[in-house]
């Protein structure tokens, strides 16, 4: 288990390696993230953004690796499946390992965040694919997290259904604040949610940029279409009129 991190740190690493025998996927990296913050890690694929956030995670026991790892005991994962036990209904996913009535009572009030009060006794076959991450998110903040892990929570779902979870997520990270690692390929998602945006690049932070636009942000605002811009190019994409760099 990691140690705790600092009070005003919920995430503290220094000089993170890890690798598959001779193949190095995180290459001596660096990162703090703040209490509260939402930082949104992007890079191709391949660029080690999982391995990271299995790391935080202490999920990457398969791998091997050094290095300064702190973060919260409290912390959660949200994955791109919901991964619901299909045996179980809603309220007995969200609430998994919480004991007695007051467990009941917080899963209750979760599926009521996340719109889904009154789905208690449904089955996760019942559920179209939306819901169903409403439940992992509800899962997840049920136990009021200090971390909150997310890898491409949302890369399932359509467009339409994307928006309407990106609205839900910054609703309930703006009434719980937990600190946010969002793992996505998605730059609007990124600059959208996000305080600050991270870019991944063959095992380093090639990118740490914070995005100082109030909220909720406005695609159609200037600043956005620059942010979208410059993380495209961090990320290797030529835009129509540009030169490659």
């Amino acid at each position: 288990m990691a140690p705790h991190a600092s009070q005003l740190n919920a995430v503290h690493v220094r000089n993170l390696v890890r690798g598959f025998k001779s193949k190095t996927i995180l290459d001596g990296v660096d990162l703090d993230i703040a209490e509260g913050e939402f930082v949104a890690l992007l890079g191709k694929s391949g660029s080690g953004k999982s391995t990271f956030l299995r790391a935080l995670a202490g999920l990457d026991h398969d791998v091997e690796g050094t290095g300064t790892l702190e973060t919260p005991e409290n912390l959660s994962v949200v994955f791109q499946d919901a991964r619901l036990l299909p045996w179980r209904t809603v309220i007995q996913n969200v609430t998994l390992g919480l004991p007695g009535a007051n467990g009941q009572d917080a899963g209750r009030k979760a599926l009521a965040e996340v719109g889904l009060a009154g789905r208690e006794t449904a089955w996760p076959n019942q559920l179209s694919g939306g819901e169903q991450q409403r439940v992992a998110l509800a899962r997840s903040l049920v136990r009021e997290p200090a971390l909150l892990l997310a890898d491409e929570p949302f890369g399932a779902l359509d467009a339409l259904t994307r928006i309407k979870m990106h609205a839900l997520l910054r609703e309930l990270c703006a009434r719980h604040r937990p600190a946010v690692l969002l793992v996505t390929h998605d730059v609007d998602e990124a600059i959208s949610l996000a305080d600050r945006i991270l870019v991944l690049d063959e095992g380093r932070f090639v990118e740490d940029l914070r995005i100082d636009m109030p909220e909720p942000r406005d695609h159609g605002d200037p600043r956005f279409a620059e942010f979208r811009s410059h993380l495209l190019r961090s990320l290797g994409v030529n835009l129509p009129g540009r030169k490659a760099a």
